[in-house]
């Protein structure tokens, strides 16, 4: 059921968060303008938009009309004058705060009518994004989704400490009416919750490698097949409370003091950087990318997340 309140969506930012967020919000049937730096910039959106969608109905998902009824719901724009009667605005451009403040002095002076700001930053706290704000500086909410927005439907909101009474529900709400599984942190920390997790077991898997436990495959291969698959279908309090406490505490206090307390970078990213090996976009990272058919890694990335591909579509 569609949230009445909003009306018109606003996006500022064309990449790859900014474009699956507007695949979503037009899949629901929202009004979506997006705003571009430029037109070449939004012709790029448009086609990586129409893809996605072209993706839907090879698959089954939708049928070539609905998509068709999908895609009027979307509209580009170079002018933040064209975003007077937004509700609510997606900032997703990059993680610099420079940039970021630009935007939210730019929908200060052009959006009289926006009920939330909302950053999909994946790391900065709120308070920092609201520096460069002074009307709208209790507005500000963070609402960090994971890529591609469209598929994966978990977010997590953060408020700062400006934020005004009613401004996370009132995004919170809408997410829930795209389909979306939001949580609302009690308050925000770098990272907020999922890269906190998922970098904290980067951590761990980058000391194992570093310490000769094992290689880069052998990690993956453990992920893969043993505990994170648990995770799509319990949580980790679930399992643990499940397995009991008196056990997991002794677990605990017998590796805890062995596991890597990095505060950077270590040898084994910062050398490949310093090699060229950035990974898949130079050939070779941990592991060697040279012929491996892309097309078929971007399969078993998404694997997981097809079925969360069922949108109340508008209809006309």
């Amino acid at each position: 059921m569609k949230f009445e309140p909003v009306k018109h969506i606003a996006i500022v930012g064309t990449g790859m968060i900014g474009t699956s967020l507007a695949v979503l919000t037009t899949g629901y049937g929202y009004k979506t303008t997006m705003l571009a730096m430029n037109q070449e910039l939004a012709d790029k959106c448009q086609k990586q938009y129409d893809s996605f969608y072209a993706d839907f109905v090879s698959r089954g998902l939708m049928t070539a009309e609905q998509a068709a009824i999908c895609g009027r719901y979307l509209h580009f724009t170079t002018d933040y004058a064209d975003l007077a009667d937004v509700d609510i605005v997606f900032e997703s451009v990059v993680e610099v705060l420079d940039v970021k403040h630009q935007v939210y002095q730019a929908v200060e002076a052009n959006c009289p009518n926006v009920k939330a700001i909302c950053s999909v930053s994946s790391a900065l706290e709120v308070d920092k994004l609201a520096e460069g704000m002074t009307k709208y500086k209790d507005r500000i909410i963070v609402t960090h989704p994971f890529n591609p927005v469209y598929m994966v439907p978990y977010f997590e909101l953060a408020k700062g400490s400006d934020t005004a009474d009613g401004v996370v529900e009132f995004a919170k709400s809408l997410l829930e009416a795209l389909g979306r599984k939001p949580v609302v942190l009690k308050r925000s920390a770098p990272g907020f919750i999922g890269n906190r997790l998922q970098f904290a077991l980067w951590r761990e898997a980058l000391y194992i490698v570093e310490s000769g436990i094992a290689d880069p495959k052998d990690v993956d291969t453990c992920l893969m097949y043993s505990f994170c698959p648990r995770y799509t279908s319990i949580g980790i309090f679930e399992h643990f409370d499940n397995g009991g406490l008196d056990l997991n505490i002794n677990v605990c206090n017998t590796v805890f003091p062995d596991l890597s307390d990095a505060k950077s970078a270590p040898k084994s990213i910062t050398d490949r950087i310093a090699a060229g090996k950035l990974g898949a976009k130079t050939g070779e990272g941990f592991y060697d990318w040279r012929g491996v058919d892309m097309d078929t890694y971007r399969e078993r990335v998404n694997a997981p997340y097809w079925h969360f591909i069922d949108w109340d579509m508008p209809k006309e």
